[in-house]
C-alpha cells in the first residue's frame, strides 16, 4: 500500500476509477440477478431467449450497455441508460471520494496528527465496498420495494470479516491519550470513552457470540399469527421455521461466526475491539428500524417497514457502527427529500421504499463525516442518555402516527 501511495496521483485516480466501474458492473448485476423477480438483463446475466448471443465488448463497462442497445425491443427502449450511468457515477464518484479521504484527509478530525496512508487506503476501500452495496440494494428497492437478504448478509458479513482483518477501515476519530496530546484511533463502540477492559475479558465474546446468535435467529423466515392466541401462535412459528428448512444453513452460520468471534478475541487488541464496535454496531442499526418497524405497524395497524430496511441497517452498522447508524437514522429524512423529489422528476413515482432514504443518509455521513462527529461527539458523550432519548423519540413517534391514523379515518370515514 506504501508502493500504492508512492505512484503519481494521476495514476492512483485512474486506478480508483477502474475500481468504480468493476463496482459498478458488479452492483448492476446484482440488480439484475439479485431482485425476486431476476431479469435477463446485463452483460454476465443469461440473454433473453430471444436475444443474441453475447459479445465481448458486451462484457466491458460502460461500452458494453450501449453495444446492448440492440436488445431494446426486449427490455424496452433506455433499458441501458440506467446502468450506463450507475456505472459512470460509481467511477467519477468513488474517484472523488478517494481524493477527498485520502489526498485532502476529508474525514480526520482537525486539528491532529495524520495518520499512516496505509490506513486511509483501507479506510477508502471499505466504504467502496458498502457504497457498492447499497448501490445495489437501493435500485432494486425502487424496483421492487424489497432489498434481498442475499445482498445485506453478505455485506454484514463482509463488514464483520473486514473489522477483523482491517481495524483501520473504521471512520476515525480524535482520541486524547494524554494532556495536549491525541492520536487517530478508529471508531470504538465506546467513543467517545475508551474501550471498557472488561470486554477484553470472556465476557466480551459471550456478549458478542450472543448478538451474532441473535442476529442469525432474526434472519430465520417464519411466520406466525395471535388470532388463535399465544400459544397457537408459538406452534405456528416454530412449525413455519421447520417447513422452510433455512434454519440447518443459518446454524451453521452461527456456529462459524462464534468461532471467527472467540478467534479475534483470542488475537486481541485492535482486532477484537472493531470487530466487537461492528457486531454492536450491526445489532444496534438492525434493532432500531426493527423497533421503528414494530412501533409503526401498532400505531398504523399496517405494516409500516420491510425487513430488508432492518438487514440493510445492520449491514451498514456492521460497517460504520452503531453511532453513525444512529445518526443516519436522524439524518435519512433529509435524504427522503432529495431521494423523492429526484424519483417524482425522473419517474414521475410518489411511492418509495424507506432503504434508499438510509443509504443516501449513510453516503451523506461518510462525506461529512469530520464536521458531522464534531457535533455529535458531545451528544454520545452523554452515554446511556441517548438510548434514553432515543427511547422517548420512538414512543412520541408511536403517538404521532396514531394520531395520524385517527385524522385519516376521519377525512375518510374509514
Amino acid at each position: 500500500m506504501n508502493a500504492l501511495h508512492a505512484l503519481p496521483l494521476p495514476v492512483r485516480l485512474a486506478g480508483v476509477a477502474v475500481l468504480g466501474l468493476v463496482l459498478g458492473a458488479a452492483a448492476n448485476w446484482a440488480i439484475y440477478t439479485l431482485a425476486w423477480f431476476a431479469r435477463p438483463i446485463g452483460p454476465w446475466a443469461r440473454p433473453h431467449a430471444d436475444a443474441l448471443p453475447r459479445r465481448t465488448i458486451d462484457r466491458l463497462p460502460i461500452l458494453g450497455w450501449f453495444s446492448l442497445r440492440r436488445e431494446a425491443a426486449l427490455h424496452g427502449t433506455l433499458f441501458w441508460l440506467r446502468p450506463l450511468l450507475i456505472e459512470i457515477a460509481l467511477a467519477a464518484g468513488l474517484t472523488a471520494l478517494y481524493y477527498w479521504e485520502v489526498e485532502r484527509l476529508g474525514l480526520l478530525p482537525a486539528p491532529g496528527p495524520v495518520p499512516a496512508k496505509l490506513a486511509l487506503h483501507w479506510q477508502f476501500l471499505s466504504h467502496a465496498l458498502l457504497i457498492a452495496l447499497m448501490t445495489a440494494a437501493t435500485f432494486i428497492d425502487f424496483d421492487e420495494q424489497t432489498i434481498p437478504d442475499t445482498i445485506t448478509i453478505p455485506g454484514t458479513l463482509l463488514g464483520l470479516l473486514l473489522a477483523i482483518l482491517i481495524p483501520a477501515s473504521h471512520l476515525p476519530t480524535l482520541a486524547p491519550i494524554a494532556p495536549a496530546i491525541a492520536a487517530i484511533e478508529p471508531l470504538s463502540f465506546a467513543a467517545p470513552f475508551e474501550f471498557p477492559p472488561w470486554l477484553h475479558t470472556w465476557r466480551g465474546p459471550a456478549l458478542a457470540a450472543a448478538g451474532f446468535i441473535l442476529w442469525c435467529a432474526a434472519l430465520v423466515p417464519a411466520t406466525s399469527t395471535l388470532r388463535r392466541g399465544w400459544r397457537k401462535g408459538i406452534q405456528f412459528y416454530f412449525i413455519s421455521i421447520v417447513r422452510r428448512r433455512a434454519w440447518p444453513n443459518l446454524l451453521v452460520l452461527a456456529i462459524a461466526g462464534c468461532l471467527g468471534i472467540a478467534g479475534a478475541w483470542l488475537l486481541g487488541g485492535e482486532r477484537w475491539e472493531a470487530l466487537f464496535t461492528a457486531v454492536v454496531g450491526m445489532l444496534f442499526g438492525g434493532a432500531m428500524i426493527w423497533a421503528v418497524r414494530i412501533v409503526g405497524t401498532l400505531a398504523l395497524r399496517e405494516e409500516a417497514m420491510g425487513f430488508g430496511d432492518v438487514t440493510l441497517m445492520a449491514m451498514i452498522g456492521a460497517f460504520l457502527g452503531w453511532q453513525p447508524a444512529l445518526m443516519i437514522f436522524f439524518m435519512s429524512p433529509l435524504a427522503a427529500l432529495f431521494v423523492a423529489v429526484a424519483q417524482w422528476v425522473f419517474t414521475g413515482r410518489r411511492d418509495i421504499a424507506f432503504g434508499p432514504y438510509l443509504c443516501v443518509a449513510a453516503l451523506l455521513l461518510i462525506v461529512r463525516w469530520a464536521a458531522i462527529w464534531r457535533f455529535a461527539e458531545g451528544i454520545f458523550a452523554m452515554g446511556w442518555l441517548v438510548l434514553g432519548i432515543l427511547a422517548v423519540c420512538l414512543l412520541l413517534m408511536m403517538g404521532l402516527l396514531m394520531l395520524l391514523r385517527v385524522v385519516r379515518q376521519v377525512l375518510t370515514g374509514g
